[in-house]
């Protein structure tokens, strides 16, 4: 296993402050660009970066990222090339966390240990594997094993209600973070997003791996609240791709705007 969630989220306890996560779809809106946004996020402050492996039906996503979606895959996105790209951006970034989402098809159809095989040798850190059941990731396809023989840790969804039973799952076998909704539903619907402070306090009081607050985070305030609630940090996906989407005809823009954007919820990480 690498060491980069670990170490990162360390560091960010050392200094009082949560981590901001930004999301984005790889390949959106195509290859260069995609490489020149990654380099963006990461030179505006982000703690670490969580990345979508673009498919045909993300059933957990709202229109925003279905759209960068289809982008990538119009531009030719594969899940190889998402691989290459990773490998590329990890010439001149060491030392970032990066987790992938993906649905469990583009896992089995480019073969389970083959993709974690080429997950580890392009940097990756970590997998969240959105539409596959916490319970499951151990039964059948043994994806957990899988990750483990290649050193990916896999990142665990806690919904907002969940019973203690799952808690408990989650809490003993969720790696690098535990990825937390703050709300029902799907991402990218709107910016409203609740207070699941039970939840954390619950993760946290069985010793589980920090936890991320997603689902609704859009502005400093959402991200200053996910801490209030006593989250470690904050992720944001459809906010961020939005900015993406609003200037993919103006590369120039859209790489400012990101900036813009990534500088402001990373300050809203450091307490007082």
């Amino acid at each position: 296993m690498t060491a980069r969630f670990h170490d990162t989220f360390e560091a960010l306890k050392q200094k009082n402050e949560g981590a901001f996560v930004p999301f984005v779809t790889l390949c959106d809106p195509c290859f260069d660009t995609s490489l020149k946004i990654l380099n963006t996020l990461t030179q505006s402050g982000a703690d670490a970066l969580e990345l979508g492996l673009p498919f045909s039906d993300p059933c957990a996503d709202g229109v925003t990222i279905q759209a960068a979606d289809q982008r990538a895959l119009k531009a030719g996105s594969t899940t190889q090339r998402c691989f290459d790209l990773l490998a590329k951006f990890r010439e001149n970034h060491q030392e970032i966390p990066i987790s992938l989402l993906v649905y469990v098809n583009l896992v089995v159809v480019f073969g389970t240990d083959k993709f974690f095989a080429e997950a580890k040798k392009s940097g990756v850190d970590a997998v969240l594997i959105a539409d596959v059941p916490s319970c499951m990731l151990t039964a059948g396809e043994d994806f957990e094993a899988a990750a483990h023989r290649h050193g990916i840790e896999l990142v665990l969804i806690a919904p907002s209600n969940t019973d203690d039973k799952t808690v408990d799952f989650i809490a003993r076998h969720s790696e690098g973070y535990v990825y937390t909704l703050s709300r029902f539903g799907i991402t990218g619907t709107d910016n409203v997003f609740g207070r699941p402070v039970d939840l954390i306090a619950k993760l946290k009081a069985r010793h589980s791996a920090p936890t991320l607050l997603g689902f609704g985070i859009s502005t400093p305030e959402h991200v200053k609240i996910a801490l209030e609630c006593g989250a470690d940090g904050a992720i944001s996906g459809s906010a961020v791709v939005k900015l993406i989407e609003k200037n993919v005809h103006n590369e120039a823009a859209m790489l400012e705007d990101l900036m813009l954007f990534v500088r402001a919820m990373k300050a809203a990480t450091k307490k007082a």
